[in-house]
């Protein structure tokens, strides 16, 4: 289960992980490929969302937007989704991913589409500073209303 660090894909990190697969499998899910782009103008294979308490996520060094490039040597350019859905199913007990780490989540897949989860902002973004504005609000109507 070890990792290394590796040159190449145009200067972005590349690395190999080692997986056992879990009772539910290897615990992350993929989006992308030729026939459903994730991606604009890349047909790679990303990793959509981490389960939890799967193999992925007790092994804790795949996150969710590391593209994968290879799954046990195997190339996955150019593959439909559901071609490289089947490659995962069948690579067998013990999987080697050859990944590359997003830079920044601008430079990958951002929201977790399809799987329940909206990619907008948390709701706690948007009702603090309301909440903030609110309570000014208030208090300027209360220090009015005492000088009159």
């Amino acid at each position: 289960m070890n990792g290394s660090a590796a040159g190449g894909g145009g200067g972005l990190a590349e690395e190999e992980i080692s997986l056992t697969r879990g009772p539910s499998g290897l615990g992350f899910n993929i989006v992308g490929g030729t026939d459903q782009q994730y991606v604009s103008n890349d047909s790679s294979i990303y990793v959509s969302r981490i389960k939890k308490d799967g193999a992925a996520y007790l092994d804790g060094r795949l996150q969710e937007g590391d593209k994968i490039l290879a799954v046990n040597g195997r190339d996955l350019k150019d593959l439909r989704h559901k071609d490289a859905v089947e490659l995962f199913r069948n690579a067998g007990y013990d999987v080697s991913l050859k990944i590359q780490r997003r830079l920044q989540p601008q430079n990958g897949p951002v929201s977790h589409r399809g799987d329940g989860e909206s990619g907008g902002l948390p709701l706690a973004a948007i009702l603090v500073p309301g909440l903030a504005l609110a309570v000014a609000a208030v208090w300027i109507v209360l220090r009015y209303r005492q000088r009159m």
